[in-house]
């Protein structure tokens, strides 16, 4: 008879009482808050915990303390590797799931395969590439870093091709005030505004544009042809090219219900497949956020695995 005792809530033959797709905050959170009603969880997470938090320079809406992005990843890191009932699977992708009657499986890019009686998807966003958009040519296979990827060390004395006019940006200037570096940031006309805060900044080169063909880089540098708002054509080089065209939903395949946004919010999904943090929605990418839906998921799973109403 398989054991379904009350600390569990589960079969003995699966594989944890929870799996939680994502090591960003949300992920985090629902993981420790998941140790704290003991059960036990498994977190897939392709990079490093937290990764886009260390990109933050400075925070203004989240408690703690902690003036900025990786002093709150640091902390998070560090309480999470200490969470006994939590098992880490770090450098691996959950690229499917799938939802049944009585148990969640996803398949891992390893094409190892997990069961838990419920799943938390907290996965986030991804930056947008060249091919996502219209008014940029490039090879289909291009897949270019994020500005905020580029550290000081990448910075100085260089020229940075940037495609998009997205905040972030703004972010990567204000984490290096004093690097010696040039952005030519090229944007379509819907960035314009975007590119407001960005636009005294000396550093800063604005090239709002119709269209842009990006070559391969030859020789470690980058060239563009750009045709202007204008009409205007003109070819720029760079040392080398980065992304901030904005983000689009990462989610792995099967039994996710994705709205037309590509989006998957929270109330369309499956009883035991429950949606936390960025993935839900554009309208709460919030650190705060985040951290109180992983949070709040993990303690439905607790609930729903014990049949017992959930608190309103």
């Amino acid at each position: 008879m398989a054991d379904t005792s009350p600390r569990t809530g589960s079969p003995a033959s699966q594989d944890t009482d929870l799996i939680i797709i994502g090591g960003g905050p949300a992920g985090c959170a629902a993981a420790r808050m998941a140790a704290s009603v003991g059960m036990r969880s498994v977190l897939v997470e392709p990079d490093t915990l937290c990764r886009n938090l260390y990109r933050i320079g400075a925070l203004n809406n989240a408690l703690g303390g902690h003036a900025s992005g990786p002093a709150l990843a640091d902390a998070i890191t560090a309480e999470l590797k200490s969470t006994e009932l939590c098992r880490l699977e770090l450098g691996r992708r959950v690229v499917e799931l799938r939802a049944d009657h009585d148990r969640v499986t996803v398949t891992l890019d390893t094409g190892a395969h997990l069961a838990a009686s419920y799943a938390v998807v907290a996965t986030g966003v991804g930056p947008l590439q060249p091919r996502d958009v219209s008014w940029i040519t490039a090879s289909s296979g291009l897949t270019l870093p994020p500005l905020w990827k580029a550290d000081a060390d990448d910075a100085e004395g260089r020229t940075f091709l940037v495609l998009g006019g997205d905040r972030p940006i703004g972010t990567f200037l204000r984490a290096h005030p004093d690097t010696d570096t040039r952005l030519l940031v090229a944007y379509p006309e819907t960035d314009a505004y975007k590119v407001e805060e960005i636009r005294d900044d000396p550093r800063v080169t604005l090239l709002p544009v119709a269209h842009l063909t990006l070559h391969l880089p030859e020789e470690s540098v980058s060239t563009a042809d750009v045709v202007s708002q204008d009409g205007e054509r003109r070819t720029v080089t760079a040392d080398a090219t980065y992304v901030s065209i904005g983000n689009a939903p990462t989610a792995p395949s099967g039994d996710l219900v994705r709205g037309a946004d590509g989006y998957c919010p929270s109330v369309d999904q499956h009883s035991r497949v429950i949606v936390a943090g960025d993935l839900r929605s554009a309208r709460f990418q919030r650190i705060m956020t985040a951290l109180g839906s992983g949070s709040e998921a993990a303690l439905h799973a607790y609930y729903a695995a014990r049949d017992l109403s959930l608190p309103s």
